[in-house]
């Protein structure tokens, strides 16, 4: 091999310099994981070179058996990992090793925690897996060419993984990659053919093309000719997935899932199924114990499945295959029926596909009501990772919304803390006598759906109401409207009617005294109409209140208030809304507010009762300084 360009030297971005130092660190207690790393790499080399011979046959010709080779040298301190695969150009080699070319860098930097075993975890993720070298070595070369290219157009990089790296042009006259890394003083270890030879077995034993490793011979008797060494293959070599269920052990499944997934943890459950009839495939997916960190950042949202065709890889993230609302799912599809050369528009519409997809969506669906179902503590731990997932699909996928919403889980007005779910059946099988609906509210928290006035008479009456306060809550119940015959109504909107629902108590049974003749409100009605006609559209008597002054209730399909206020912080236009005022005639304030004969005093008092049903229901307030000063007012005039 022979230099023929100067050597540039380059810089590593401030950020990529930070993540491969935080990196280094948090992966030192499993250095192991440094030949995974580079092998996977390797496989996905000869999957691209031999996806791409498909239509190409200068390509073919170059092709050969595709293999990945091993090896050790323990006199200059070297393990190299080579295969020949596809390789890269220059400009390949800049963007996918010389930096790390992915957006969402900072938000990931920002998300680790700084305990290592969380960050390992989280690094895994973001897919850096080439850096995992510099755990083990103090300088990596690699060297490379692409298939197709010249002899000449070679390129070798190198880094001692500390600021930067070096790039030159080189003669190479095998198109492929090899990673040699030069180890540190403390990872010796990984010299020894036999730990190397342990560690493929352990991970890469299902990397379905050959590793190579120089075989172990025996020293040579005294007087013997020294045996020569030749390649044997270490690996098993077979795809996992084509194999019985039988034949796989539940470790086999674990260290399939990591050198796939890209994964430092085991994964939570996963479902293996063989499809044969109109259509032949293979499904292995895999529901992760842990969500990545940028699950809901809708510029960084990938589909974890990887496409095989007749056990040859075509692509990764094909997103055709799982709805956006399963995304956290990983694995792999092998299909017997599509074309080798199938592309991601021969995807858009292809009856096959959407064969496939239907099938796994319905097994995935399935495994989850079974964890669901024996192990109620494992399905806790993974609504909390990835329910609000979940909560996309009634938008997304009609058929399913029904199977889905079995898997819902919501705090509720029975639970005595934050996090007692209830799903909708037994939310169901706790109804009232006479309820015939499900009754819910929407709010940005916990705490302020809890203390909304407007639970009021459903505690009175002892019915159950769903707390929804995650964000995507009141966009989904757009979609979601009924459950098992049984329709939603939103106790924040709309007119409530109650009657022959729940069982009276005392507390129903309200005196003359304490209930107003209707009559006996009609002229404050009219007063607080009057004052709060350009921000109301109606004032009326709450079936709501019990124990609060007033409360504000939205039309049916209005969107809730503390949603407008988040839609309008992010730019969108929102219709202006007035909703209605509804009051608790019975309340003090109510009555002091009913005497009061000075006008303007009046109007002061019955915009600070509107103002404050507003904030109690997640609303913003226009004029907060008018708010303030009628407060001040009210203060002064209790002592006047």
């Amino acid at each position: 091999m022979s230099t023929v360009s100067q050597t540039e030297n380059r810089v590593f971005e401030a950020e990529v310099n930070q993540l491969l130092q935080l990196m280094i660190h948090s992966l030192y207690s499993n250095q192991e994981i440094f030949l995974r790393e580079l092998i996977s790499n390797a496989s996905d080399a000869c999957d691209k070179l031999r996806f791409a011979a498909l239509s190409d046959d200068s390509l073919q010709a170059q092709q050969g058996a595709l293999q990945i080779s091993v090896s050790v040298d323990e006199e200059a301190g070297t393990v190299t990992v080579s295969d020949n695969g596809i390789g890269m150009s220059k400009d390949e080699v800049v963007t996918n090793i010389g930096t790390i070319a992915k957006s969402g860098t900072r938000q990931f930097l920002e998300s680790l925690t700084g305990d290592q075993q969380t960050d390992a975890r989280m690094i895994g993720q973001f897919g850096v897996g080439f850096y995992s070298a510099f755990v083990v070595a103090d300088k990596v070369t690699l060297r490379t060419r692409r298939a197709g290219d010249a002899v000449g157009d070679g390129v070798q990089w190198e880094s001692d993984g500390s600021s930067g790296y070096t790039l030159d042009a080189m003669d190479r006259s095998e198109p492929g990659t090899e990673v040699i890394l030069t180890l540190k003083d403390e990872s010796k270890e990984f010299l020894s053919a036999w730990r190397l030879r342990s560690i493929i077995k352990k991970y890469s034993d299902h990397i379905t093309f050959p590793i190579m490793m120089l075989e172990e011979v025996s020293p040579p008797a005294e007087g013997e000719e020294a045996n020569t060494p030749e390649l044997e293959q270490v690996n098993d070599a077979s795809a996992l997935w084509t194999r019985s269920k039988s034949e796989v052990s539940e470790e086999d499944y674990k260290e399939f899932y990591k050198q796939v997934c890209q994964d430092y943890e085991d994964p939570l459950a996963w479902t293996h199924n063989r499809v044969e009839g109109k259509q032949e495939y293979t499904t292995l997916l895999y529901i992760p114990k842990k969500a990545p960190f940028d699950l809901y950042d809708a510029q960084q949202q990938r589909n974890g499945i990887k496409l095989f065709v007749q056990r040859v890889f075509i692509m990764d993230e094909a997103e055709k295959l799982m709805p956006r609302y399963l995304r956290f799912i990983k694995g792999i599809v092998d299909s017997n029926d599509l074309p080798l050369n199938v592309s991601r528009e021969i995807l858009q519409n292809n009856k096959l596909i959407d064969g496939i997809r239907s099938g796994s969506v319905k097994k995935i669906l399935s495994l989850l009501e079974s964890i669901a179902e024996k192990e109620p503590e494992k399905y806790e731990e993974f609504w909390n990772e990835f329910g609000r997932c979940l909560k996309e699909a009634p938008a997304e996928d009609f058929a399913n919304k029904e199977q889905v919403a079995k898997l819902y889980r919501f705090d509720s007005t029975l639970g005595a803390k934050q996090g007692e779910l209830v799903s909708l059946d037994t939310y169901i099988e706790r109804m009232q006598p006479g309820q015939e609906k499900i009754y819910y509210i929407t709010a940005d928290s916990y705490q302020a759906a809890g203390n909304s006035p407007h639970l009021e008479v459903f505690r009175d009456k002892s019915i159950e109401v769903l707390l929804m306060h995650d964000r995507v809550d009141e966009w989904m119940m757009g979609y979601l409207m009924e459950y098992d015959g049984k329709s939603f109504v939103s106790i924040a909107k709309g007119e409530l009617d109650l009657d022959g629902v729940g069982i009276e108590k005392d507390s129903d049974k309200k005196s003359d005294e304490d209930n107003p003749a209707e009559e006996e409100t009609e002229g404050l009605i009219k007063r607080l109409k009057e004052v709060l006609e350009n921000k109301t559209s109606d004032v009326r008597v709450s079936k709501r209140l019990t124990t609060s002054p007033a409360c504000v209730v939205l039309g049916e399909q209005d969107m809730a208030l503390h949603m407008q206020q988040l839609m309008k912080q992010v730019g969108h236009e929102i219709p202006d809304t007035r909703p209605v005022l509804e009051i608790n005639p019975s309340h003090p304030i109510l009555r002091l507010l009913d005497k009061e004969p000075d006008d303007e005093r009046f109007a002061n008092w019955s915009e600070l009762l509107l103002d404050q049903a507003l904030l109690a229901d997640g609303g913003q307030l226009e004029d907060g300084a008018g708010f303030v000063k009628r407060m001040n007012e009210m203060f002064l005039a209790l002592n006047s």
